[in-house]
């Protein structure tokens, strides 16, 4: 098949030699390419968490993970204890990506406009302007969301679906790609209100980092040794780039017989004796998307079942409620889980 035809003003067209001409993928002239296909989104997953591995350390499933999450045009909730570099991860993606990038620091008086913005009379003009809040950012860490009241939780809800925030009649479009990190504590309850099931459904992804072992803490300790390594991080795409991957996975193929082995899994999780919920039909989309931006990432053009394997924990777990008697007998969503994957059988796939 014959290259696409690109349209070109003329041999040597004129600009001022004093700027440089942007490219399709949002850089500067300075060599970036336009992300179209799997294998782009590959080559450019691979520069971001390379980058980011520099100041996070022995982390690459849970980048993996966090990558597929953003490219899936979803959210992340990072639920682990503190002081596991929750919120370095955040900003050692918008640093390697020159994302804007503001944090909220979620505590029991912060008001749902203190997120949105709030407008205010200015007495000169005679009329009332719009303060943005920090919503108005393309990476939002919301930090311990869970001590943030169930009012301000929820002003983050219309942001996290529709990409827009509301604020006085008046509707404002979030500037892409944006994406929501909060955090939260599982072990202090004290003060907390936990989020409701609705929420935890809007996140597409849910898991911990967990802690290093003693060879990756002492790699950390030696980075940390003259300043922190996410402050010397430097950009390795742009958002522009992240916004073309979020529409290159959506070419990626997903064989008839892979889709009906998702929702098969969706499916028995609604069925199951240890489960008062199962998974809804946004987890199946989920579930989907997730799995094409797992394969983009490894350069495929094209789902494995491996691919649904790897994501279908993260993805789930928060989605289903396990009933209290089940509960008792120390079952847990990841058990249950593990339990339907065993029991469905797994399509042959053929690379072609």
């Amino acid at each position: 098949m014959s290259p696409p035809t690109v349209k070109k003003e003329g041999p040597t067209p004129p600009r001022d030699p004093n700027s440089r001409q942007r490219t399709a993928s949002g850089g500067t002239g300075d060599g970036a390419t336009e992300i179209t296909t799997p294998a782009a989104v590959g080559d450019l997953a691979k520069r971001i968490i390379g980058n980011v591995e520099q100041a996070i350390v022995g982390k690459r499933k849970q980048l993996v993970l966090s990558l597929v999450t953003w490219l899936s045009g979803g959210h992340l909730l990072l639920e682990d204890v503190p002081g596991v570099a929750k919120t370095m991860l955040a900003r050692a993606l918008a640093r390697s990506v020159g994302c804007t990038f503001k944090r909220v620091q979620c505590t029991p008086d912060l008001l749902p406009t203190d997120v949105t913005g709030t407008s205010i009379f200015n007495q000169k003009t005679a009329q009332f302007e719009f303060r943005p809040g920090p919503v108005f950012t393309q990476i939002l860490l919301a930090d311990e969301i869970n001590r943030a009241t169930p009012r301000t939780q929820a002003s983050l809800l219309e942001a996290m679906a529709e990409a827009r925030v509301t604020v006085d009649g008046k509707t404002h479009v979030l500037e892409p790609p944006f994406v929501v990190i909060a955090t939260q504590n599982p072990v202090d309850h004290e003060g907390t209100f936990p989020l409701p099931e609705a929420q935890l459904d809007r996140f597409m992804m849910r898991f911990s980092l967990g802690y290093p072992t003693m060879e990756e803490e002492l790699r950390m300790l030696e980075l940390l040794q003259h300043s922190h390594p996410v402050d010397r991080l430097k950009p390795v795409a742009t958002a522009a780039e992240i916004v073309q991957a979020q529409s290159a996975i959506r070419s990626v193929h997903v064989d008839p017989r892979v889709r009906h082995y998702l929702l098969q899994i969706v499916s028995q999780t609604r069925e199951h004796n240890d489960l008062a919920l199962g998974g809804s039909p946004r987890a199946s989309i989920a579930l989907f998307r997730c799995a094409q931006a797992m394969s983009a990432i490894r350069g495929r053009a094209y789902v494995l079942p491996d691919d649904i394997k790897k994501i279908i924990a993260p993805v789930m777990n928060h989605r289903i409620i396990i009933r209290p008697e089940s509960r008792l007998r120390k079952i847990t969503a990841e058990k249950v889980i593990e339990e339907i994957i065993g029991e469905i059988a797994v399509p042959t796939i053929e690379a072609t």
